[in-house]
């Protein structure tokens, strides 16, 4: 039988915010490739519901708190991981928060809670698992990034600058960890409807303006990110690394009005 490269049968993965939303989704398709999860949570109840559904198609998963905002906390998970978990095949840093506010009305502390998690927290959770990795010469990273990592959007300039982050740490990665076996590459989901942006899903309005300017008509949906952080995860990959992967529907193309016909000449 031919080898299949996306096989993740026999590797680990670490998924940070997989309670709900991307992470959940994400953990999903991991777990149907065959890897083991660990699914983290600032409160690691709040993963019963994705425990469930990967224990409910046979996968083997666990959940554990994690903080990422907290050093002591990262430091007391990256323990707990090395004693229970000799291996850890695959990082996917996917904890982050949004807050919609004005320029003239972002707090120093808005900023914080922003960066601090989507980026320092990126980092330093990277920090600490990464040994693992480089002691083994084998790794994946996949850093969640975002279209604003190459947009820029009103309303949301903290995030914007976080995610703009994410992507060039992740370059630095892929340089620092490429020669020991270690790859890194940002993923960077479009718009799909999460708790961070139901509210706007809300408006039938927006969501026919967004629709509007998405070359393939839609919204994402939880599959659509399926193939992409199975390929990253895998080692359909191994010669991919410090790249950023869109997973869009073309949005960042920038298109104005996807409906429109092209202009004849």
């Amino acid at each position: 039988m031919a080898h299949n490269p996306f096989d993740l049968t026999g590797r680990t993965a670490i998924v940070t915010g997989g309670s709900r939303g991307l992470g959940q989704y994400m953990s999903a398709a991991l777990s149907k490739a065959g890897a083991e999860l660990i699914v983290t949570a600032r409160d690691a109840r709040s993963c019963e519901s994705t425990l469930e559904l990967l224990r409910g198609h046979g996968g083997t998963a666990h959940a554990l708190s994690l903080d990422v905002r907290s050093e002591q906390s990262i430091t007391e998970f990256a323990e707990r991981i090395g004693k229970e978990h000799r291996a850890v095949d695959i990082l996917v840093n996917n904890a982050g928060c949004n807050i919609r506010k004005p320029v003239t009305e972002v707090t120093w502390e808005d900023w914080s809670t922003v960066v601090d998690t989507n980026l320092r927290g990126t980092f330093f959770v990277t920090k600490a698992i990464v040994p693992i990795m480089l002691s083994r010469q084998y790794g994946r990273i996949i850093n969640i990034g975002s279209v604003t990592a190459v947009f820029g959007y009103a309303g949301v300039v903290p995030y914007c600058a976080s995610r703009g982050g994410v992507l060039q740490m992740t370059k630095a990665m892929a340089h620092e960890f490429g020669a020991r076996g270690v790859t890194a590459n940002c993923l960077a989901p479009g718009w799909f409807k999460t708790e961070q942006t139901k509210t706007l899903y809300e408006d039938p309005e927006w969501v026919a303006y967004l629709v509007d300017r998405i070359p393939v008509g839609r919204p994402g949906k939880p599959r659509d990110l399926d193939g992409a952080v199975v390929f990253l995860a895998s080692g359909a990959s191994e010669y991919v690394s410090g790249q950023i992967l869109l997973v869009d529907g073309g949005i960042t193309t920038g298109a104005t009005r996807a409906t429109r016909k092209p202009a004849q000449s």
